[in-house]
């Protein structure tokens, strides 16, 4: 059960209720496999970084939201405060609620975006797979990789058997609210050829009541890589059981439960179920000097199972935990293949060298999903939805001159949907009340959409580089947010029909490095129409008035010595919309100011080793808070310190997360009123003042020990 799903039904509920990492900027990115990923073929004028190995295994987070929040234009949303990162929402460039729509997630280089609203689960990689993140932000990237990357793209590389940082190793974390965790990884290399295997498994009961988490990941590749010839086959697997406690209010009313008991949960009983198989596999082989085939292709397959409880007693309509019922159920099988071939190929131009990366994206991905009040019941709802995308790109980069570099690149990509609901009274609850027919009619479209890239770079000197793009990009509406919130007290018909979110970028800046000094700085505008957004009071989606975003994004890392480094970044992000009703409304759940701090410290090499982090972010509107009227989320800021060190094979390390124990939280959904329904046909308003709520754990601690061998 994916998070906006979770925040759907939160927000029906609130509704009826209010009725009743560091940086590390670098001036070019590492050559890097091809069979890996596509960022090699540069995307001149990007503003990007690297999070490699090493800053993952120093930093104290410990888990990948976490790590990315120490990134430039990163903002997190947790659910759940879950130590691994459970249903934790990434945000580049101020999507709010929507933030796993259009950030999109690569691994090694193919996109792992779901056609749902969970998006990518971060907690089902392995930290100690991770070669390195590569995140290039803005709309850019949508050229090499489709459509989803409206805020930038995020590619997680994995370790093969024969990367350096590859070894034979066991580890274990053992911290607050009961978490364990243990950790597995296994190298080998013979010739030609080389496996590598990564697994993890957890266990957490969690801050709050009905939080308990259960974690089983494992990833494993074979590889053959020669001069001409290279070959890789992945096979990757999860499982999860999350208990879903939902927002607390912060007044009182029918739940027993505010915010004054953040440890609390009025919903003990609702839980989420996840389990998925990936498998990958591909070649690379030279053709000629210059020329190189690349094709990989993919098939993942992902069940989903999650149980939503009614806690009112029918007869006093009264919160009644021994009287609670099942509500919603939901059974979703998706499955995801794709075939993905292209040539990179580096030729001369009028007398200058240039490098052309060029293919063809085909994805199909079916969506079926029941939902029935409780599991073995006829299903109120069957959602059948097929979508078909065929894309073909072109990237070329020329040096134009020994100091500057050229990127033009276009995508043209046809996309295909296919939507279908089935609907029975059988076992609807609200058979009856409904004016029109709960069943959402068939949908049946073919478009054509485009995505464009041009970027330059130019390196004044060995140390100072100015840099710039612009772009044109598209997102497609997925299955959760063409079916709504797929509730039986929605009594909105949604529509299949949305329409493809658009965005135009500029963005404009600077790089230096001097080699104890790396500094990037970018001012960027995006101006976005049709963007795609949930409205819990009517409990649908619908494309928003025009919206824009301007921001500002600067990093710096300063090594003060061989021991001593310390890191910086602020953020400001000015996101609102720009027509309609709400013109010059802030957009919820976007902070204008963020940024964060750190220091790593060598103590004795290898022997001991200190990171302190420092993150913040500033105030922010709720969810469901257009009018820019409800209270605002506060700013917070926290620090997380690590102690650690290695003596031969043995290594260990102590965090503590959140050192001042700080209680806050970064979700909150304001009450959104009611929409026209059978008890109230005209609607009620939203009450303003009242919201709900995901409070986060306080200071909180974690012990690792582990051997390589």
């Amino acid at each position: 059960m994916g998070k906006g799903l979770i925040v759907k039904f939160i927000g029906v509920a609130l509704a009826l209720i209010t009725s009743v990492a560091p940086v590390r900027a670098q001036v070019l990115l590492p050559q890097i496999d091809v069979n890996w990923t596509r960022l090699n073929s540069g995307m001149v004028g990007t503003s990007n970084s690297i999070i490699t190995a090493e800053d993952i295994a120093r930093s104290p987070a410990q888990n990948l939201p976490d790590i990315l929040s120490r990134e430039v234009g990163v903002q997190v949303q947790h659910l759940l405060s879950s130590t691994n990162g459970s249903r934790d929402g990434v945000d580049l460039r101020g999507f709010g609620a929507f933030a796993q729509s259009n950030v999109l997630i690569l691994v090694n280089g193919r996109r792992q975006q779901d056609f749902d609203l969970q998006g990518f689960d971060f907690s089902s990689i392995p930290l100690n797979s991770i070669e390195r993140i590569e995140i290039t932000r803005g709309n850019s990237s949508t050229v090499l990789y489709g459509d989803g990357a409206i805020g930038g793209s995020i590619n997680i590389v994995l370790k093969k058997g024969s990367s350096p940082s590859a070894s034979n190793r066991v580890e274990a974390l053992a911290g607050s609210f009961e978490y364990w965790e243990g950790r597995a990884s296994a190298a080998v290399t013979s010739g030609p050829w080389s496996v590598g295997a990564f697994g993890n498994a957890i266990d957490s009961a969690g801050y709050r009541v009905n939080s308990v988490l259960r974690q089983r990941n494992v990833n494993a590749t074979l590889n053959y890589s020669t001069p001409n010839l290279g070959g890789y086959f992945t096979v990757a697997g999860d499982r999860q059981f999350q208990g879903l406690p939902a927002g607390l209010n912060n007044l009182p009313g029918n739940f027993p439960f505010t915010l004054d008991t953040p440890w609390q949960s009025n919903t003990p009983l609702d839980w989420g179920k996840k389990q998925a198989i990936n498998f990958a596999t591909g070649f690379n082989a030279t053709l000629s000097p210059g020329i190189e085939l690349i094709v990989d292709g993919g098939v993942r397959r992902k069940f989903q199972q999650a149980q939503f409880f009614s806690y009112l007693d029918p007869t006093t309509f009264l919160y009644n935990i021994n009287a609670a019922s099942p509500m919603n159920y939901v059974d979703t099988v998706m499955t995801t293949s794709s075939v993905t071939p292209r040539l990179d190929v580096s030729h001369r131009l009028f007398g200058l060298p240039n490098r052309l990366l060029t293919g063809i994206d085909i994805y199909n991905t079916q969506y079926n999903s029941d939902r029935p009040t409780a599991p073995g019941l006829v299903p109120v709802h069957s959602y059948d939805i097929r979508q078909t995308t065929a894309g073909f790109y072109a990237m070329n980069t020329t040096a134009v001159r020994p100091d500057t570099d050229i990127s033009i690149g276009g995508r043209i990509q046809r996309n295909v949907v296919n939507a279908r609901d089935t609907y029975s009274p059988v076992n609807d609850p609200n058979a009856g009340f409904y004016a029109n027919n709960p069943q959402i009619p068939p949908f049946d479209q073919g478009e054509w959409q485009w995505a464009a890239h041009i970027g330059i770079e130019h390196r004044i000197n060995s140390v100072f580089a100015i840099f710039a793009r612009a772009a044109r990009a598209f997102r497609l509406g997925n299955a959760d947010e063409r079916v709504g919130a797929g509730s039986p007290f929605a009594f909105t018909v949604p529509s299949f029909d949305l329409k493809t979110q658009t965005s135009y970028d500029v963005e404009g800046g600077v790089r230096v490095s001097t080699g104890s000094f790396n500094l990037q700085s970018s001012v960027y505008l995006m101006r976005l129409n049709n963007e795609i957004h949930f409205l819990p009071a009517v409990g649908v989606d619908i494309n928003l008035d025009p919206t824009q975003r301007i921001g500002w994004e600067t990093s710096a890392l300063y090594r003060i010595t061989n021991e001593v480094r310390v890191r910086g970044g602020v953020t400001y992000l000015d996101a609102t919309f720009r027509e309609g009703p709400f013109a010059g409304n802030e957009i919820p759940l976007v902070s204008r100011w963020s940024g964060y701090a750190g220091l790593t410290w060598d103590i004795l090499p290898k022997l001991l080793t200190l990171d302190v982090t420092a993150n913040l972010f500033g105030p922010r509107r709720m969810d469901n808070d257009q009018i820019n009227q409800q209270p605002l989320i506060s700013g917070e800021a926290t620090f997380d310190i690590k102690l650690g060190g290695q003596y031969d094979r043995f290594f260990w390390s102590a965090s503590v997360l959140n050192l001042l124990d700080k209680h806050y939280y970064d979700y909150a959904i304001a009450s959104g009123g009611i929409a026209g329904g059978p008890f109230f046909p005209s609607g009620l308003p939203p009450t303003i003042g009242l919201f709900s709520a995901f409070p986060l754990a306080g200071r909180t601690f974690l012990v690792q020990a582990g051997a390589t061998f």
